[in-house]
This record gives structure tokens, C-alpha cells and sequence, in this order.
């Protein structure tokens, strides 16, 4: 008797235990969505680069795309500055315009590329890709590290930091210099590309444009 009554309290401790596991599968992301807390911001660091073997990406910054969105608008001055610094120490430039029929005038005007070796009209997050030379450039130069600023930063800075990343190159976030239409996708590129991504992230240095020295 004293065996079924403990086989019986085994059975229902069980059934117990599985009718709760059930219940707490069946919560799924958006069921969980307003419990979820974001994670601490990730660190800062300050960055010393040599501007022989940098490159300095600079991604959908056209002013029909960015000039209406405050947080983009608002990167302008940051990269202008961060520009004319790699401009000086002699980093690599490239430039992604969006368009088929894209032109090199369409960037801001005070970070313009230097002439057409400097630019492609690249579509997509990822400006590895739709025949882009990006590549071979990176190559022919020597270039270890990058630099990436840009517009749609949950698009093209996790497209093209993750690639350049699992190329075996360093890449230098500054926060200030990545914009995207809602904080929210800016905080989700950050954490993604920082802390997140595996393969990526311990390739990745999130900075500020004034904690960049050449």
C-alpha cells in the first residue's frame, strides 16, 4: 500500500511539473514582450588608430533620407568632424549611396567622397554584396580595421559590420555617427553588434566620435 501511495505522489508530482512546463512553453516572445527588461549598456572604449590601415565606411548618408529624421540629422556634424580627422591621418574612404542612379553629390557636402574610386551605388544592408568592390579595395589597401557611420544603422551597420567581422577585420562603431528612425533599432543594433552577435562582437568596439584618435 505504502509503495502505491508513494508511486501515486511520484505520478502526480510529475504530471504537476509537466502541466507547468507546459503552461510556461506556451508563452512565446510577444506573450513575454512587456516583462523583458534590456540588458546594462555596453562599454565605451576609447580607440587609437593608425589611418594607413583604416578604412572609414559611410553608409546612406543622403540628405532626402536623413535631414527629416532628428536622430539622423543630428550625426551630420559628428561624422563631418571624424571625417575630416581620417582625412588627415589618410584612412581609406568608401561611400554606399543608395539608387540606381545614385551620384556622389548626393552625400552631404561636407563629407563628400574625394572622387569615384571612393563611392558605389550599393543597395541592401550588407554593401559586401550586388557586385560591390568594397572587398578587393580593403584588400589592395592593406586595411585592417573599419570605421563604419551610416543611416538605417540596424540595416547597414549590422549588415556590414557583421560581414566585415567575420572577415577578420576590426571594426569601430561610434555611437554618435549611427543613426536609424527610432532609438529602439539604434539600442538593437548597438547591443546586437557590441555584445550579441557570435563571431562578431569580440571584433566589434563601440566608441563615441570624440573617444577616436588617429
Amino acid at each position: 500500500m505504502s509503495k502505491t501511495r508513494n508511486l501515486l505522489s511520484s505520478s502526480a508530482g510529475a504530471a504537476i511539473v509537466l502541466i507547468l512546463f507546459a503552461i510556461w512553453a506556451s508563452a512565446d516572445i510577444l506573450d513575454d514582450w512587456a516583462k523583458v527588461e534590456p540588458p546594462p549598456p555596453p562599454e565605451l572604449k576609447p580607440v587609437k588608430l593608425d589611418g594607413a590601415t583604416t578604412a572609414f565606411l559611410i553608409l546612406d548618408m543622403v540628405p532626402p533620407q536623413c535631414d527629416h529624421n532628428p536622430r539622423c540629422a543630428a550625426t551630420v556634424p559628428k561624422i563631418k568632424q571624424l571625417h575630416d580627422a581620417a582625412r588627415k591621418a589618410g584612412a581609406m574612404f568608401w561611400y554606399a549611396v543608395p539608387g540606381r542612379d545614385a551620384k556622389p553629390e548626393e552625400v552631404y557636402s561636407g563629407f563628400r567622397p574625394a572622387g569615384d574610386a571612393e563611392w558605389e551605388p550599393i543597395q541592401g544592408p550588407d554593401k559586401f554584396r550586388n557586385g560591390s568592390k568594397l572587398e578587393d579595395k580593403l584588400k589592395a589597401r592593406g586595411i585592417k580595421t573599419a570605421i563604419i557611420c551610416g543611416h538605417s544603422f540596424q540595416g547597414v551597420g549590422i549588415g556590414t559590420g557583421s560581414a566585415l567581422a567575420l572577415r577578420g577585420y576590426q571594426v569601430v562603431i561610434p555611437i554618435d555617427c549611427m543613426a536609424s528612425e527610432e532609438a529602439y533599432q539604434e539600442q538593437y543594433a548597438a547591443y546586437h553588434l557590441g555584445k550579441a552577435a557570435n563571431g562578431v562582437a569580440p571584433r566589434v568596439t563601440l566608441t563615441r566620435t570624440t573617444m577616436i584618435k588617429f
